[in-house]
């Protein structure tokens, strides 16, 4: 999906696109477990999901808004404190995309 958001931004240009993912269902889970614990002891190894995470940072610097359904969140027992800053919580993920298909954005599901 970030590549695809990439290669849309680099045909078109950031000004002609406006582009607002929605994470919902099991793909909440992108912001569980940030840091693993080693067994070793109290070391953390970084997860492959924040390369993810500094990738969307990166594309939300641009102008793409990233937003999370709050009903996933809780059914992944995900605090929504703990997102990251770039990330805003709506009440539904799919009212959110009924909602902005209304406003005329196009549903691309890859």
């Amino acid at each position: 999906m970030l590549g695809n958001i990439t290669n849309l931004l680099n045909d078109v240009g950031q000004d002609n696109a406006h582009i607002e993912v929605v994470i919902n269902g099991e793909a909440v889970s992108i912001f569980k477990d940030k840091c693993k614990q080693v067994e070793s002891g109290n070391l953390c190894s970084i997860s492959s999901n924040l390369s993810l995470l500094e990738q969307m940072e990166e594309l939300s610097k641009i102008g793409v808004k990233f937003v999370a359904c709050r009903n996933a969140l809780k059914g992944q027992s995900i605090d929504e404190n703990s997102l990251p800053d770039f990330v805003t919580v709506v009440p539904v993920g799919i009212t959110e995309i009924v909602r902005k298909q209304a406003e005329g954005y196009a549903y691309i599901k890859p």
